[in-house]
């Protein structure tokens, strides 16, 4: 295998030299060796005759129907001068070979007729008869020609291996590449709903602190407070996505403190930080609450933080409804506000990435999102999540976020 491999190193055009040089010389030594009675001595003639009936396979890859033709009219010059049959006809057998090896199937079978014919030519020249010289040409050239068919059959077949290959490798690091960004993007999107809704409400508490440190030092206290359990929580947040980056569930240690995801359990210690930071926010649940499976119980949970967000940063002093409505088959979760409206709920930064990531989070667990102009004003965001009656999730497709404004 390894002599192999470096014989392929070989230039080709230095391999097809030296069969040529190596075929003339073999063809003088037997010539000269061996010389049927009546025929003529190998002479300098002669040996031109050989070399121009071998010279031409240096360039048999290049143009293999020229050379073919070209060693056999070398062939028949040599006959037709009168001397024997030697291993000058070896030379032609090949370059039929590299035309059946390198050309369709309709110039093989030219190259082959053209062959047959000159070694029919070759047995009636020097006497053997017609019917005997038709047969034994026809059946050398065939299995020449036959060999040839197959190995040009096995280069297209690895050709087209070699292809398939680079497609399946393309497709390969084309997927791996789309699940890198799809994992870009779940982590941004988990890390965006920790700290825009944590650093929102620290902000909004400093600035509280900050203005009343002298005159109301009780609401200055209460709002560090608020302060120094937003930023634990957040922080134990951050910890749990990190650790989730740093290992799959399988690899993480036994007894290792692994927190689990927030849901919509935590939704009352939500509700206190944003009433904290001076949004008054009012609760309610229709129907019979149901536990949803941690990722959809996370996409309810994540929708009504970015929402009450929201409401922080850009719907002023306006106060907000949280409703909870768990009907027969889907969970209805709707968050308003009663501030100025979509002109002024629009994000100031990350170019609207919140309500674009909660649409993504509806449309993996088969829910539905609509943010837009509430019916008494303000601003709205309804997520519909299917859940079975028993208590779980429906799979199924549904649409994106769209606005009724829109």
């Amino acid at each position: 295998m390894r002599g192999w491999r470096r014989l392929r190193r070989v230039p080709p055009l230095l391999i097809d030299t030296v069969i040529a040089v190596s075929g003339a010389a073999v063809t003088g030594w037997l010539s000269a060796s061996y010389r049927p009675p009546g025929s003529p001595p190998l002479d300098a003639y002669a040996q031109v005759l050989t070399v121009l009936g071998w010279a031409p396979l240096v360039a048999r890859r290049r143009a293999p129907v020229l050379v073919l033709v070209a060693a056999s009219a070398g062939l028949v010059w040599f006959f037709a001068e009168g001397y024997q049959p030697s291993f000058i006809i070896v030379g032609t057998l090949l370059a039929a070979y590299t035309v059946a090896a390198s050309r369709g199937l309709g110039v093989a079978l030219a190259g082959a007729a053209l062959t047959a014919a000159v070694f029919a030519y070759s047995g009636v020249k020097y006497g053997a008869p017609l019917g005997a010289s038709v047969a034994q040409s026809v059946v050398v050239t065939a299995v020449v020609v036959f060999f040839g068919i197959g190995a040009r059959q096995l280069t297209d077949r690895n050709q087209r291996l070699r292809e398939l290959t680079a497609q399946l490798r393309h497709e390969r690091e084309e997927r791996a590449r789309l699940a890198v960004a799809r994992e870009r993007v779940r982590i941004a999107r988990e890390l965006h709903d920790v700290v825009a809704h944590h650093m929102s409400v620290i902000a909004v508490q400093a600035g509280l602190a900050r203005y009343v440190l002298r005159s109301d030092p009780g609401t200055a206290g209460s709002a560090l407070d608020t302060i120094g359990d937003t930023s634990r929580e957040g922080l134990e947040e951050l910890r749990r996505v990190l650790r989730l980056l740093r290992a799959a569930a399988s690899d993480v240690e036994e007894g290792e403190d692994a927190q689990p995801a927030p849901g919509l359990a935590r939704l009352d210690d939500l509700v206190a930080r944003v009433r904290n930071a001076g949004v008054p926010v009012v609760v309610s649940v229709a129907g019979r609450a149901r536990p949803l499976p941690p990722g959809a119980d996370l996409c309810a949970y994540r929708m009504v933080q970015e929402s009450l967000t929201n409401v922080i940063k850009h719907a002023g002093s306006a106060s907000a409804t949280v409703s909870l409505d768990y009907g027969a088959a889907e969970l209805t979760v709707t968050v308003s506000d009663d501030g100025p409206g979509p002109a002024g709920a629009v994000e100031s930064t990350g170019g609207g990435h919140g309500l674009a990531g909660m649409g993504e989070r509806a449309r993996l667990y088969g829910g539905a999102l609509t943010a837009g102009r509430g019916l008494d004003g303000g601003f709205e965001v309804a997520l519909t999540l299917p859940i079975d009656p028993a208590g779980g999730y429906l799979s199924g497709p549904r649409p994106g976020v769209t606005s009724p404004d829109s």
